[in-house]
């Protein structure tokens, strides 16, 4: 087996028979390649409908997939079983390549942000916070490739009252992540993930 066939090892799901009267398509699960893999570690799981974890993957297109993460489905459930159960946690969704991954020049786009997240919680996948900027789905613009899907899970510290500056909160985009983060010293992610997907019409 070739490095770069292992760059791609697939994990397949295959769903038989029907569903709610339809036929559901068998979906390859691609893993991202080794320079997006690198950008994996901490064992955070997200979990959508039907798809489970898509930590480290590509969303495939089969049974509109790409479509339903778009414009169906609400927040994922987020895991991170590592967690302690005396700690408080903040998550932060971003999409760095925002209109795209060649011109980035809206980077980060925040896609959701959560503080005075549980540690006890968050191990069994049940997200209690304060939520300073509600999930927006994942919606590429069409024509702009495959944009990455990033999560970073960072420790809180018991001292801060993080909150997003008005200047922040007037936009979603061209989000200064690393002042965020500085700002409120919350250090290196403990753990972080991503997906990557594209325009379901593309």
């Amino acid at each position: 087996m070739t490095p770069l066939v292992t760059h791609f090892l697939i994990v397949g799901l295959v769903v038989i028979g029907m569903q709610e009267g339809v036929h559901m398509e068998e979906c390859i699960f691609e893993k991202l390649d080794e320079e997006d893999s690198m950008f994996c570690g901490g064992h955070l799981e997200i979990l959508y409908p039907e798809l489970g974890d898509v930590g480290c993957t590509y969303i495939p297109k089969c049974n509109l997939y790409r479509k339903r993460i778009s414009k169906e489905w609400n927040s994922p459930k987020v895991r991170y079983q590592q967690a302690y159960g005396n700690k408080k946690y903040v998550l932060i969704m971003v999409d760095p390549d925002a209109p795209s991954r060649a011109n980035p020049k809206y980077r980060f786009w925040r896609h959701w942000v959560v503080v005075n997240i549980n540690g006890a919680e968050l191990k069994n996948g049940n997200l209690q916070g304060n939520v300073l900027s509600d999930y927006r789905r994942p919606t590429p613009p069409s024509q702009s490739g495959y944009h990455r899907y990033q999560f970073l899970l960072y420790e809180q510290p018991t001292y801060e009252d993080i909150s997003l500056s008005p200047e922040e909160s007037a936009s979603t985009g061209s989000w200064n992540v690393e002042h965020f983060v500085d700002r409120f010293e919350l250090g290196t992610p403990v753990a972080s993930t991503q997906f990557i997907t594209k325009d379901y019409s593309d």
